[in-house]
């Protein structure tokens, strides 16, 4: 069987840049070459570009999927020079300057772009990849939301059969995990206490476990203080400076040798480049995590016509050998800049070095409480914070009618403890 034939993206004699991925950075390299000279083409396996910093609220049952979700399609409808292509990347041929689909013919590119994000990073510890929940996509957020709704519906069928309470696992301190255990808790709380389940909320627990010695580590120390203040004060443990050795089908093993029985144990420690596209496409030795090593101006190592961003690259902060935080606004800068870079190198202009400018921190704690942390000023906490969160992710926020559920979402959540999306839409393999 012959193998497909490469076609051009528009089939035309403009420049094409193909760029497999349709994330934060993905987008913003799509949106900084809108109108220009080249024909543009943005790949991905899901028709719809997720929000992910809101994932949390939708495995916790605040937000529905299409909250956080917007068509891809939909984004550029306007861009005439942006087309999309919904399609699984099995493979890039370097040598051919293509790229290789799944189903369909293969795409040809002058410029490739790999914006194709991360997996959830288990660190080798047994069982994690098998029995905990990670939450890095829409479908891990789905996923969640189903198994943390039908283990309260099943405790609450079947009470004889289990303990009065049910305890949750969180790993990981960062903004995820906080996030995250403040959301399972708030849900814990909506159940039993407007939806009537027969659980014991005396009894029931939100363990976060960290191998650090404060949640929060990458911000102020007085952040981490608060933000271990209101967790305690919101009933849920901390488990600091302990390491999971093992998760179970049951709960997990801590290295001082503590085992906790759980309900669901969700994986909030990082994510990793490995195994991904963009680590396996290319020849040469991957950098931390996994991830793509770039020039200064984002261009892959001896590929100056490949380019990495995002959360697949090594992406240096400046002009030394610090490599960025896998973060949004590191994406969203990251494909600004290599958007910019594609059009210097179409107009015969060198190109420049990528510098990352930190604009500061955020992570909410639920209801009313958050942490900000700016690039000047001091630490923001309690309710303003909390607004200060709520701002800037309305902003970044993809469509205006996204926007708008949101916001009322929200506002009605301050004021009130409304029924919610708890809404099971299962499929056979999320039951408990």
């Amino acid at each position: 069987m012959e193998s497909p034939v490469a076609v051009n993206v528009n089939d035309t004699e403009h420049p094409r840049v193909v760029i497999v991925g349709g994330g934060f950075a993905g987008i913003a390299v799509a949106r900084g070459l809108a109108g220009s000279e080249a024909d543009v083409i943005v790949v991905d396996q899901h028709n719809f570009h997720t929000f992910q910093p809101l994932l949390y609220q939708v495995a916790t049952a605040g937000l529905e999927p299409a909250d956080v979700a917007y068509p891809i399609r939909t984004i550029f409808r306007n861009d005439s020079n942006v087309a999309f292509r919904h399609g699984r990347v099995t493979a890039i041929d370097l040598e051919a300057k293509e790229v290789l689909l799944a189903d369909g013919p293969h795409l040809a590119y002058d410029h490739l772009v790999l914006a194709s994000g991360a997996s959830a990073e288990f660190f080798g510890v047994p069982g994690a990849a098998q029995y905990s929940l990670p939450l890095y996509t829409l479908a891990d957020a789905r996923h969640l939301r189903n198994r943390l709704l039908l283990t309260l519906e099943e405790r609450d069928a079947s009470p004889e059969n289990y303990p009065p309470g049910v305890t949750f696992v969180v790993v990981g301190g960062g903004p995820t995990g906080v996030e995250t255990s403040g959301s399972v808790r708030e849900l814990l709380d909506i159940c039993v206490r407007r939806d009537g389940l027969n659980i014991d909320l005396e009894q029931s627990h939100v363990i976060l476990v960290d191998l650090g010695d404060r949640v929060l580590p990458a911000f102020p120390m007085s952040a981490s203080t608060y933000a271990a203040k209101i967790l305690e004060n919101r009933h849920i443990t901390l488990r600091l400076g302990v390491q999971v050795k093992e998760v179970t089908s049951t709960g997990v093993v801590l290295s001082d040798g503590t085992t906790i029985e759980a309900a669901g144990v969700i994986w909030a420690a990082g994510v990793s480049a490995r195994g991904t596209l963009a680590a396996e496409a290319l020849p040469h030795q991957p950098g931390p995590q996994g991830r793509v090593r770039v020039e200064h101006d984002l261009s892959v190592l001896e590929h100056p016509d490949v380019w990495a961003i995002g959360d697949a690259a090594a992406v240096l902060r400046g002009a030394g050998d610090e490599v960025c935080p896998q973060l949004a606004p590191v994406a969203i800068q990251s494909g600004k800049h290599c958007a910019e870079q594609i059009l210097n190198v179409l107009k015969g202009k060198p190109t420049k070095s990528f510098k990352y400018h930190d604009k500061g921190m955020m992570a909410t704690i639920g209801r009313r409480a958050a942490v900000a942390k700016m690039q000047r000023g001091p630490v923001i906490k309690g309710t303003l914070g909390w607004l200060a969160w709520l701002t800037l992710h309305l902003f970044y926020l993809v469509g205006f009618r996204n926007r708008f559920r949101v916001l009322t979402n929200w506002c009605w959540r301050y004021l009130d403890w409304p029924s919610g999306p708890r809404l099971i839409v299962a499929d056979a393999e999320t039951a408990p």
